[in-house]
């Protein structure tokens, strides 16, 4: 999708959106959900079509959302982490069976503390004792309402049930089994992602800031993790803030064969005011360059996001 026809940025708008609140009602409700693991592979499909359409519209469409609210912070996280997930196995070349297995766990890692979740994002205070308590077990209660709703594939399980387990991280990847380090490739995008979204005690980190704070915690193997969700998504992905090397303020709309060079569409002056006229510039060509990612609460002006990707698919005749 090239973002060439409003009513078609408005219908993969929807869907995405949809897709979310879908995901928010199965997992909130779990128990009332019939054949719950069969509507996590529809939401799972339906995931894949929207980024078979355009994977950078729907990066930009799902950090803007991940970014700009916490509100539904459970089903966002989780929809965030199932395609950065995804990106991820496809750029480790994972069998179709691991992929899956990864991306269904990433959906429902949190199934047992959905309401918890969401509270949590808007909560200023600490969390309490008893809260404390529910994050701690939520890993294990996850999994064993996982199986008592149907599912049956012990890696997803497996993974879901070790997802917060730091011992995944200590065994070299020579050691490791393929659940062990599908569990290390979910930890490093539940990290990232937790990073860059907000919550009402703080803002979001910048991309750039999350990114080098994960390969900072990397040891041996999760470093090829990180490696590969920085290749997969770029080191700032679409739908983040840069400032420019000459002050200039701009969106990412469009990542490029390098991941610290994506196309931007530059939107703001130096001097703090908008642009009248955004425009696109390809940061691996020319100048200026990107300087420093900005969190999302560093632009408070509404944006023409339709727009910003018409001008975005400009792109694809410079690639």
């Amino acid at each position: 999708m090239e973002a060439r026809d409003e009513n078609e940025y408005e219908d993969l708008l929807g869907q995405w959106s949809d897709l979310e609140s879908g995901l928010g009602v199965i997992l909130g409700s779990p128990s009332s959900t019939q054949q719950f693991s069969h509507r996590v592979l529809q939401y799972d499909r339906w995931m894949q079509g929207l980024l078979q359409r355009d994977p950078d519209v729907g990066l930009y469409l799902l950090f803007q959302l991940a970014s700009n609210s916490p509100v539904g912070y459970s089903a966002s996280h989780a929809l965030v982490c199932a395609v950065l997930c995804h990106l991820v196995a496809t750029e480790l070349r994972l069998p179709l069976k691991a992929r899956n297995s990864l991306v269904h766990a990433a959906l429902t890692m949190n199934v047992a503390m959905t309401e918890l979740q969401d509270q949590l994002a808007t909560q200023t205070e600490r969390p309490t004792q008893a809260q404390q308590d529910a994050i701690r077990a939520h890993s294990i209660k996850s999994a064993m309402m996982l199986a008592n709703l149907g599912v049956a594939d012990d890696d997803w399980l497996d993974i879901v049930s070790n997802h917060h387990d730091d011992s995944v991280e200590r065994d070299s990847p020579e050691s490791q089994s393929g659940t062990v380090r599908l569990t290390r490739i979910l930890k490093v995008v539940d990290r990232y992602a937790a990073m860059i979204s907000p919550r009402a005690s703080r803002t979001g980190r910048s991309a750039i800031e999350s990114a080098r704070s994960v390969m900072a915690r990397a040891t041996a193997g999760v470093d090829e993790i990180g490696q590969a969700l920085v290749r997969a998504v770029g080191l700032c992905p679409p739908g983040t803030y840069v400032r420019l090397d000459n002050d200039e303020l701009a969106v990412v709309v469009r990542r490029s064969i390098k991941a610290n060079q994506p196309f931007v569409v530059i939107i703001g002056k130096a001097n703090g005011e908008l642009h009248p006229n955004p425009r696109l510039h390809a940061t691996a060509d020319t100048p200026p360059r990107i300087r420093a990612a900005l969190p999302s609460a560093a632009v408070r002006t509404p944006l023409n996001h339709f727009y910003l990707l018409q001008l975005g698919s400009q792109a694809l005749g410079m690639a």
